[in-house]
């Protein structure tokens, strides 16, 4: 499919099957997930970035389905199915194709239907060990399947997170943060967009319907917008509704009426998502930074210590790393540590793996709370692409 070219499938599944050994050994299930998959579920928790690229359809009963984009989404649903409380341990390994969008200009790295080799960890207890332990795991895998060097590039989404929790802001300007967060250019523009004049959004609404608008009165917004659509003989075309439209105009009318995001806290945010250093350097430069005064910051970097700590006891190189504050994938459900895994030969838009946290993302799908969740995968067209030192 698209621009990639022909897949030798004897290869792939011959470097899946080292893969999949090594995860089976460490105590990984096996497992098989649906390729097609509920549609709804996959649009409401991957992120915009991966959101667009999903292929969705509608078969003959009128529901709506995708192929799915990735293996941890349904991982998660396999999980749920066993185990509807999500009130158990699991450990699970996969090796499958999975399905996105491709420009007819991509390359060879990345064709629309490509194959993941992945693990993905649930209930874990102690979040800063199986964080260590999955990164270990799959740097393990591909040392057996012969990948000959890398560089690993390591984030914290909990550490972005609790520094937006430390700033004097509303609670809706750090939801607008964090919904941007995954992609740097947006961020910087909606950053500067708070701090300069967080007004001006109201800009190109009505003016008489925000001004009516009480920011503590949702139900009365809706009520108000309703009149508005009326008196205008505007009909509600697509999936939003009067309410939903209400809610998205109250935080135009509360920005209209809030003043600009402080200077020293927007020049504290972007500074902290600039910050790219070694690994080991990365909790001095942070704390340098931000200071100490954020019980949860300081928290969220012992966990990032403790995690750099167990890496290191397991063999990995943690001054090789790189730490970069603004990188959390392109994917929307990540909660904590993520990390990619790149390779010269193909450059840092092209990495052979990667993965990290996700613990809202279960509930997300389904389960009764939020469930402690980890897991990483490789993309095994690259890797063989990799391995055997050129195109496939």
């Amino acid at each position: 499919m698209g621009a990639a070219q022909p897949v030798n499938f004897e290869a792939l599944e011959a470097q899946a099957r080292t893969l999949l050994a090594v995860f089976i050994a460490a105590g990984y299930e096996a497992v098989a997930p649906d390729i097609i998959q509920p549609a709804g579920v996959f649009l409401d928790v991957v992120g915009e970035a991966l959101r667009g690229r999903t292929y969705v359809f509608t078969d003959l009963s009128g529901e709506e389905l995708c192929l799915r984009p990735d293996l941890t989404v349904p991982t998660c649903r396999l999980y749920l199915q066993r185990h509807p409380h999500a009130d158990r341990e699991a450990f699970y390994s996969y090796n499958g194709p999975a399905f996105r969008f491709q420009p007819a200009s991509a390359d060879a790295s990345h064709p629309r239907e490509f194959r993941q080799a992945g693990i993905e960890a649930f209930g874990d207890k102690d979040a800063s060990e199986a964080d260590a332990r999955t990164l270990v795991l799959m740097l393990r895998a591909l040392q057996q399947a012969g990948l000959p060097g890398w560089r690993l590039r390591i984030g914290d989404v909990g550490l972005f997170d609790a520094l937006l929790a430390a700033g004097d802001m509303p609670e809706r300007w750090r939801r607008r943060l964090r919904h941007q967060f995954w992609r740097p250019d947006a961020f910087r523009a909606e950053l500067k967009r708070l701090s300069s004049g967080p007004a001006r959004s109201a800009a190109s609404f009505p003016r008489a319907l925000i001004d009516k608008l009480d920011p503590e009165d949702a139900a009365g917004a809706e009520l108000l917008v309703t009149e508005y659509l009326d008196a205008g003989n505007v009909e509600l075309i697509g999936v939003r509704s009067a309410a939903e439209i209400a809610e998205g105009l109250l935080a135009v009318a509360a920005d209209a009426k809030a003043p600009p995001l402080k200077p020293d806290t927007a020049a504290l945010i972007d500074a902290y998502v600039r910050t790219r250093v070694p690994a080991p350097q990365a909790t001095t430069a942070l704390r340098d930074l931000v200071g100490t005064g954020s019980e949860r910051f300081a928290a969220a970097l012992e966990a990032y210590d403790r995690r750099c700590m167990l890496l290191a006891e397991s063999g990995v190189d943690i001054a090789a790393m790189e730490f970069s504050a603004e990188f959390g994938r392109s994917v929307g459900y990540y909660t904590g540590f993520v990390f990619e895994i790149v390779v010269d030969a193909l450059g840092p838009t092209s990495p052979v793996g990667g993965g990290g946290r996700y613990d809202g993302l279960l509930k997300a799908v389904g389960a009764p709370r939020n469930v402690p969740a980890v897991g990483g995968a490789v993309h095994t067209e690259r890797l063989l692409t990799v391995v055997r030192g050129g195109k496939r």
